[in-house]
C-alpha cells in the first residue's frame, strides 16, 4: 500500500458563505493528492496526481492550493502523519539585524540550505522601547543598552521559520554569539561571513521553544494587535512580488540577491498569503493584457530573473509594476491594504 499523509483542511467558499471541511489525502510516491468531504461524508477529489504541493508544504499551518482552492491545513488526519511530520517539527525567530539586512538573499539561502523554510517575514523599524521590549531578558546585561540602540538604529527582517529541531538548526546556521569567535571557528556561519564583534553580529535566534513562543508573538501576534509597523515609505518606488512557485522552488534568496545586485534598495518586505478574492482585484488591471512569455523572456534576455526562474507565462517567477504611475498603488495594496 502506498505511504499517504493526512491532513484535516479548511475551505472558505465565497459563493455559499461558509467554511466547508475536507480530509487531505497526500501520496508521496507519485505526488498525488485526494479529498473526502467530511460533512457529506463523501470523495470530494478522487486521487489525482498533482504537481503543485510538495512534502515541505505540508504543515499545520501552512496553506496550500488545491485547484483554486486555498485550503488552510488545521490539523493532522491521523496518527502516523503527525508521528512522521510532525514529531520534530518547531519554529523559531530569526531576526536580520540592521547590518546585515542588504544580505538578505544570501541568508534567507542558507536558510533553506538548512533545509528550514520561511512561512512568515517582515521587515520593520523597532522603536528603542519595541527593542528594549524585545530584549527585556538581557535589562540586566552591561551590553543592553549598546545591543538596543544598535538594533532600533535600522530596519531589521523577523522571520518565522519552521522545519526539524528549527531552534536548534538555525543557531548553528548562526554560529557563535562573538563574529570574531564564529569567523576562526565557524567560518561559513552568518554571523562568520557577515557579522562585526558581539553586538553587529548579523543576526539573532530563539534560544528555546519557549523564547520563540514570546519572540514570534511579538512580530508575528496571534491574537490582538498588530506588531511593530512595515518600512514601505510609498514615495520614488516599484512593487516586486516573487510568486509562490518561485518561493516553494526555493529561488527566494537568488531573487531578493540579484534586485540588490542590480542596485535596488529594498524598502519593505513582507510574506502575504493571498486568497483568491486578493489576488483578483490586485490583477484585475491586468485583465486583457498579453503576459510576458518566459519562453520569450530566456531567448531575448536569458539572465533576467524570469528567464532564469520563471516556468511559463504564468509561473514567471516576478511580478513587477509595469506603470511608474502604478508603483505606489501597488505598493500601497500590499503594505497598507492587506498588511492590517
Amino acid at each position: 500500500m502506498d505511504e499517504r499523509f493526512a491532513f484535516l483542511a479548511e475551505w472558505y467558499d465565497p459563493s455559499a458563505a461558509l467554511l466547508r471541511r475536507y480530509q487531505l489525502l497526500y501520496y508521496p510516491k507519485d505526488g498525488s493528492v485526494e479529498m473526502f468531504d467530511m460533512k457529506n461524508q463523501r470523495t470530494f477529489l478522487r486521487r489525482t496526481k498533482f504537481d503543485e504541493i510538495h512534502p515541505e508544504d505540508l504543515f499545520v499551518g501552512n496553506r496550500v492550493n488545491v485547484f483554486s482552492r486555498q485550503l488552510n491545513l488545521i490539523g493532522y488526519g491521523d496518527q502516523y502523519t503527525a508521528n512522521k511530520l510532525g514529531s520534530k517539527k518547531e519554529r523559531t525567530l530569526a531576526m536580520i539585524k540592521p547590518d546585515a539586512v542588504t544580505k538578505v538573499g544570501d541568508i534567507i539561502q542558507m536558510i533553506y540550505d538548512a533545509n528550514l523554510i520561511v512561512t512568515k517575514a517582515k521587515m520593520t523599524k523597532l522603536t528603542w522601547k519595541q527593542a528594549a521590549d524585545f530584549y527585556t531578558e538581557h535589562q540586566s546585561k552591561s551590553f543592553f543598552n549598546n545591543l538596543v540602540q544598535f538594533v532600533s538604529s535600522g530596519p531589521v527582517i523577523a522571520m518565522e521559520l519552521m522545519g526539524d529541531e528549527a531552534v536548534s538548526t538555525w543557531r548553528k546556521v548562526l554560529g557563535p554569539t562573538d563574529s570574531g569567535v564564529a569567523q576562526k571557528d565557524a567560518a561559513n556561519s552568518l554571523r562568520g561571513q557577515f557579522g562585526t564583534d558581539g553586538t553587529k553580529n548579523a543576526g539573532h535566534g530563539s534560544d528555546s521553544l519557549a523564547s520563540a513562543a514570546r519572540e514570534l508573538e511579538f512580530f508575528f501576534p496571534s491574537t490582538t494587535g498588530h506588531g511593530p509597523s512595515n518600512t514601505a515609505m510609498y514615495s520614488d518606488c516599484t512593487c516586486s512580488i516573487i510568486k509562490p512557485h518561485a518561493i516553494s522552488e526555493v529561488f527566494t534568496g537568488k531573487i531578493l540577491k540579484s534586485i540588490i545586485e542590480n542596485g535596488f534598495e529594498i524598502s519593505a518586505l513582507q510574506m502575504f498569503n493571498m486568497d483568491r478574492v486578493n489576488a483578483e482585484e490586485f490583477l484585475e488591471v491586468y485583465k486583457g493584457v498579453v503576459a510576458e512569455y518566459t519562453e520569450i523572456a530566456r531567448h531575448l534576455r536569458p539572465t533576467t530573473l524570469r528567464a532564469l526562474y520563471g516556468k511559463n507565462k504564468v509561473q514567471n517567477a516576478v511580478h513587477c509594476t509595469d506603470l511608474p504611475e502604478d508603483g505606489i498603488l501597488e505598493v500601497q495594496y500590499f503594505f497598507k491594504i492587506l498588511d492590517v
